[in-house]
């Protein structure tokens, strides 16, 4: 479990697209705060920290504690909008949690112990099929990431979600973890390639002449008609 992202925020007056254009303009990202059986309330934060906490890729995942205007609000960011075309940052919805809550989270999956793995050594390819994993967890208790450790597998292992030790009161996000594979050591595909021999080549040659003589001989069959 990470360490919670410290932000500061301002309340903002009025809602719909006009507000947040002219929020926008002010070099602010509009953002929401919903959840808890609470009024929604709408703040607007300033594009360079919101910015940098998401390019570190654990938003989604980790806990806020936001300042707004003095007042402190515990939150997960649910949702984040993004420009089509430059991937700015343009909207961001924020769950109020409590210790109670439970999520629904994406946690991504690493990898290590590529030298010790048998099927490695046999030239094996890692296939990875899921970079990140579906899990129910407490608000306070989401996991950063998982790291999964390939030492002394072997060709054809499958790694499952239920090979994987889940922290206490986290669950799997998905009905069968036992058929929810990971990823996969598989043998490499190999491409055999027909190599053309001396008397195919010399065929080829002869095939062609033999097609292009036939209307030829077709031809001097209706002169003599």
């Amino acid at each position: 479990m990470s360490k919670n992202i410290q932000m500061t925020a301002a309340k903002r007056e009025g809602s719909g697209k006009g507000t947040a254009r002219e929020v926008r303009r002010n070099n602010l990202v509009p953002a929401v705060i919903y959840g808890d059986s609470k009024t929604p309330v709408s703040i607007s934060l300033e594009v360079k920290p919101l910015t940098t906490e998401y390019h570190k890729g654990h938003l989604l995942t980790t806990l806020c504690d936001l300042n707004v205007a003095g007042e402190k609000h515990l939150v997960i960011a649910r949702d984040v909008q993004l420009d089509p075309v430059t991937d700015k940052v343009l909207h961001v919805d924020f769950l109020r949690v409590t210790s109670k809550t439970s999520l629904r989270v994406e946690v991504p999956v690493h990898f290590t112990g590529h030298e010790e793995c048998p099927a490695f050594k046999s030239g094996a390819t890692l296939t990875v099929i899921h970079h990140e994993i579906t899990l129910l967890c407490p608000a306070n208790a989401i996991p950063e990431e998982f790291t999964i450790d390939l030492t002394g597998m072997e060709m054809g292992h499958s790694i499952k979600l239920s090979d994987l030790k889940l922290p206490s009161g986290v669950k799997a996000g998905v009905p069968e973890p036992e058929a929810y594979t990971i990823a996969t050591l598989s043998a490499p595909r190999v491409v055999e390639e027909v190599e053309a021999t001396p008397a195919a080549d010399a065929a080829a040659p002869a095939a062609a002449g033999d097609a292009k003589a036939a209307p030829a001989a077709d031809a001097k069959k209706d002169e003599k008609k």
